[in-house]
């Protein structure tokens, strides 16, 4: 299994981006479906997932500026980043809870990370 997060880059304050993360192998299911990010010197933190309804939840920092959602056709989850701040500059990885083929389980399983960087 394998998660591929794109999208990250360099924009000023009060921009957009938009963060794509592809899940890919032998999948049978998704669950969950989620963005973390960790900035400098700090602990990764959740900023927002979501279920397999496509019912979100976000952490308070970014509600009203985020907006998550998945295309479940291509096993992609994708997070709208509005009116950025700096504070919001981090590495942000996106991860998912699944269970593959022949398992009766599933694992959390993340992606690479893709930097953010909001400034001016």
């Amino acid at each position: 299994v394998q998660l591929q997060a794109s999208g990250g880059g360099l924009v000023q304050p009060g921009g957009s981006l938009r963060l794509s993360c592809a899940v890919s192998g032998s999948i049978f299911s998704i669950n969950t479906m989620g963005w973390y990010r960790q900035a400098p010197g700090k602990q990764r933190e959740l900023v927002a997932a979501i279920n397999i309804g496509s019912t979100p939840n976000y952490a308070d920092s970014v509600k009203g500026r985020f907006t998550i959602s998945r295309d479940n056709a291509k096993n992609t989850v994708y997070l709208e980043m509005n009116s950025l701040k700096p504070e919001d500059t981090a590495v942000y990885y996106c991860n998912s809870l699944l269970k593959r083929f022949y398992t009766d389980y599933t694992l959390t399983y993340w992606g690479q990370g893709t930097l953010v960087t909001v400034s001016s």
